[in-house]
């Protein structure tokens, strides 16, 4: 079985890419065998005076690297062994005698942007599904087969920086802007075009757009640049990165900017720089040798260990409906309705409408509400027409699909309503039978509730099965996450279509079992109410949210605080408490702010300053007059702050695992990662005690139950796993 096909076409030779069976072409040592073979005939071969590289698959190049061949790597050397070898196979593509050009449709990522820059030309189609970039950092490695030293010699350090260190993906038209690539054409003409470049190329009458400059010494001194520059070359760049003195600074620049964002827990983009960094300096040699070391190390780390779990559970994911039926086709959801044209309404009306040919029709209570929902929606797009994601012609075509009213005209052919009101159970229940009575049998009917079970929403349906919970989170065209909530009557139909137009918006999305707060707001209260326990007791609110940042979160558990809504973090705890009993029970200090107006940013007034002009994140040291200590502080470890909330929240996930309302630990993981900013360095919550040892977990867990009381009472499923040894993750 080969996963070459070799043509020679008007004296080009095309070797077309395309792996039996698998949906995308990806990198292993025996394809690297396979296609050194082929480029060995195309060399030997007089009919064919140059080679086209292009891809059997619809919409793909190359993928990148095979991720699961990682987990046979034995030692950090095989993984330096491996990089080597792939340095050496594109080396030799680089320098081979005859012209090669890559032409590109689709995802060209990873290796497979490392083999387009080894070869001499880059096409690209115009299409929207091919993008470029080198996303290695993401799974908590650095590319590995030259890329770290290619790129910058292609597009300059500083661009490529931004690609390395990121792993940010380009679109076609800014990858030829960029210089990542040469050309730009329609996907019906690549191989038309790409044949007519090799050919000039192999004539001489083309020559590639800008030298690679792969140098085997240092980079040139400063005096010998000045000589070849051109007015098209920009004079600050120039001096940053060709003046040893300019690069030190850039790249101590970019490290100090770069430890802002990772705060020293994610080392792959470290090593990245360094890399880079050692190529510019001391030239391509020692460029790829630090680079092979470097990866080589990486692969073994448990930081990328935790990130590529990360990357085999949301792929699997993918391939899940939701139900004990992988085979059961969802219902096609052409028109969505929505209930309630909020900031949660009018990013979930966003969602929706930029699937390809979804209407979303939007009721508020007045015509006021329905402007603000159609304007939330409109500004949406208009920012993406300014980041030029989208055209004004592409916006405007995809806001027309959007329409707002007051009464339930244009629900009556929804295939999907989903509301999103505040949390009022009456409320629910008259939106359910108002819909039962409008719409068709059929119509799925949604609640974007973060906290009422969805049982109890579904005893006001006559068609109990087409109730669920799709939990989105705020704000909606940023968070990866949809919680999708089953009670027992719901049915599979009804859940597989849920998952079906979830992950057409583009979501990761976990399907739990029904209970109040579900998963994502179970697990994240009694991590804030201890937050808020340790204010009460005395803590400095900044000292606190630096405790748990510093532990790996985004923000930290005060500020988020402010974000949701001080309001509506004391009616979820209020109905955590009526659940779950004292376990779950917060401090009085959250009604009292709530009586003095302090319901955080969007009153302007919370426990940090939202003045007009405030640029400085400070406390609202007024906040603290509120608080039992008043405004004396006590000093508390950080370390042990950090503790305190993290064992809530993880010993909470285990809980959860126990009663049943995950169906596996990963969806655990996933959902509390991606829907609550969980450190993804640490693979998750369930991983995470895993890691630590879950006797350590269940010992320190018993430390604070028996110092703060029965809201550290261990989770059953800790209790019985460390007497039975077993894990949590099969």
């Amino acid at each position: 079985m080969s996963n070459f096909s070799y043509a020679v076409e008007r004296q080009v030779a095309v070797i077309t890419f395309d792996i039996e069976g698998e949906p995308v072409n990806t990198l292993s040592p025996p394809i690297s065998a396979e296609f050194e073979g082929l480029m060995t005939r195309a060399a030997a071969d007089a009919s064919a005076k140059a080679i086209v590289i292009i891809s059997g698959k619809k919409d793909s190049f190359i993928a990148g690297a095979k991720i699961d061949f990682l987990s046979t790597i034995a030692s950090a050397a095989d993984a330096t062994a491996l990089s080597r070898q792939g340095q050496a196979g594109f080396d030799r593509l680089d320098a081979f005698d005859k012209p090669v050009v890559a032409a590109i449709h689709g995802a060209c990522l990873g290796g497979g942007l490392e083999w387009a820059l080894a070869c001499d030309f880059r096409i690209v189609t115009d299409s929207p599904k091919t993008s470029l970039g080198l996303p290695e950092v993401q799974l908590g490695l650095i590319p590995g087969a030259g890329g770290t030293q290619r790129l910058p010699r292609l597009i300059g350090v500083q661009a490529a920086l931004d690609l390395i260190l990121t792993g940010k993906t380009l679109k076609a038209r800014k990858a030829v802007k960029l210089g990542v690539a040469d050309e730009l054409v329609p996907p019906s003409i690549l191989r038309e075009v790409a044949l007519a470049r090799a050919l000039e190329l192999a004539d001489r009458t083309l020559t590639p757009q800008r030298a690679r400059g792969l140098a085997t010494g240092p980079a040139r001194s400063f005096a010998d640049v000045l000589k070849g520059l051109t007015n098209k070359e920009s004079w600050a760049e120039l001096a940053l990165e060709e003046n040893p003195l300019g690069r030190k600074v850039l790249f101590e620049q970019a490290k100090k900017q770069l430890l802002k964002k990772t705060r020293g827990k994610y080392p792959a983009p470290e090593k990245a720089l360094e890399v880079v960094r050692i190529g510019m300096d001391k030239g391509l040699k020692a460029g790829l040798d630090a680079e092979a070391a470097a990866f080589g190390e990486l692969v073994m780390s448990d930081v990328s260990k935790r990130l590529v779990e990360i990357f085999f559970a949301t792929t699997a994911l993918k391939k899940d409906n939701g139900t004990s039926n992988p085979q059961l086709t969802p219902r096609e959801v052409k028109k969505l309705g929505l209930l309630g044209g909020g900031l949660m309404g009018g990013g979930i009306a966003y969602v929706a409408s930029a699937l390809e040919g979804v209407t979303v029709r939007i009721k508020d209570r007045d015509e006021a509400g329905a402007a603000r929902a159609m304007g939330h929606v409109r500004g949406l797009y208009d920012e993406r027409v300014k980041k030029r994601s989208l055209t004004f012609r592409e916006a405007d075509k995809l806001l027309a699909l959007v329409s707002a009213t007051t009464d339930y005209t244009g629900f009556k052919h929804a295939d999907l309503v989903i509301e999103a009101v505040f949390e009022d159970l009456a409320l629910k229940h008259q939106m359910v039978k108002d819909l039962e009575r409008v719409c068709g049998p059929e119509t799925i009917f949604a609640s974007n509730t973060s906290s009422i079970p969805i049982s109890k929403i579904a005893e006001a349906a006559q068609r109990p099965q087409n109730v669920i919970g799709m939990h989105y989170f705020s704000p909606v065209n940023k968070m990866p996450l949809l919680e999708i909530i089953t009670h027992r009557g719901t049915s599979e139909q009804t859940v597989a279509t849920c998952v079906e137009v979830g992950k057409k918006q583009g979501k990761t999305v976990i399907v739990v079992n029904d209970g109040v707060g579900f998963y994502t707001s179970r697990i994240l209260a009694p991590y804030m109410n201890e937050a808020a326990f340790l204010l009460a007791e005395g803590a400095d609110i900044a000292e606190l949210d630096k405790s748990l940042v510093d532990f790996g979160f985004p923000v930290g558990p005060i500020t988020l605080l402010d974000e949701v809504g001080v309001d509506v973090a004391a009616k979820v705890a209020k109905i955590m408490h009526e659940a779950f009993g004292e376990r779950l029970a917060a401090p009085d200090t959250t009604d009292v702010l709530v009586k003095d107006g302090r319901l955080g940013r969007k009153a302007k007034k919370g426990f940090y300053l939202y003045g007009q002009g405030q640029k400085k994140k400070e406390v609202d040291v007024s906040v603290y007059a509120l608080t039992p200590h008043g405004k004396d502080r006590k000093r508390f470890d950080r370390a042990e702050m950090a503790e305190r909330c993290v064992l809530q929240f993880v010993n909470e996930a285990i809980r959860c695992l126990g009663e049943g309302i995950l169906r596996s630990p990963r969806d655990g993981d996933i959902g509390a990662i991606f829907g609550l900013g969980f450190p993804p360095f640490l693979g998750g919550p369930l991983r995470y005690a895993e890691s630590q040892g879950l006797g350590r977990v269940l010992q320190r867990t018993e430390h604070y139950q028996e110092k703060l009381g029965t809201r550290f009472t261990p989770a059953p499923l800790l209790i019985d796993s460390v007497k039975s040894g077993k894990r949590l993750y099969p």
